[in-house]
């Protein structure tokens, strides 16, 4: 039993990303806000990024710096120290700009179908459209277009 808990302890980060990856997922799924899907969804994507430069991490690494110069008796001294890898560091970077520009868009999307329907709720925007569809469909055969069948 005291394998089990130190392997429990020892990858103690990862268990903290995996709740956080099911708290942001059980919130796009469960909640019918659309905002705290968006939120859920950050908690999702933060959750991705820690783990992926935990992953990146290595035991007694430093950062890939040389200091000193670039002579021959630095190159041996180079050849003895471990690096942290900073590439997953930077494609994270790159993924926090791209989750916050995802979460603006997706945010002016939610206000455009606040000020269309009124609400932010699923359940509300569902029968709304249902009220509207046999009018897009009258609007769509006027303009020549297919009709558009709701699964």
């Amino acid at each position: 039993m005291s394998g089990i808990l130190d392997i429990v302890y020892a990858e103690y980060n990862y268990w903290i990303y995996v709740t956080l990856m099911m708290i942001g997922f059980y919130a796009m799924i469960a909640k019918k806000n659309l905002i705290k899907k968006i939120i859920g969804a950050n908690i999702f994507q933060t959750a991705i990024f820690l783990f992926y430069i935990s992953l990146a991490d290595v035991t007694k690494g430093t950062a890939p710096i040389l200091v000193g110069g670039h002579g021959a008796e630095h190159a041996e001294h180079a050849a003895d120290v471990i690096y942290t890898n900073p590439v997953p560091h930077c494609l994270i970077l790159t993924a926090i700009v791209v989750a916050v520009s995802t979460t603006a868009v997706a945010l002016a999307l939610i206000i455009r179908i606040y000020n269309e329907y009124g609400s932010i709720e699923e359940d509300v925007i569902l029968a709304a459209r249902k009220e509207l569809q046999p009018e897009f469909s009258e609007h769509a055969r006027q303009r020549g277009v297919a009709e558009v069948s709701e699964q």
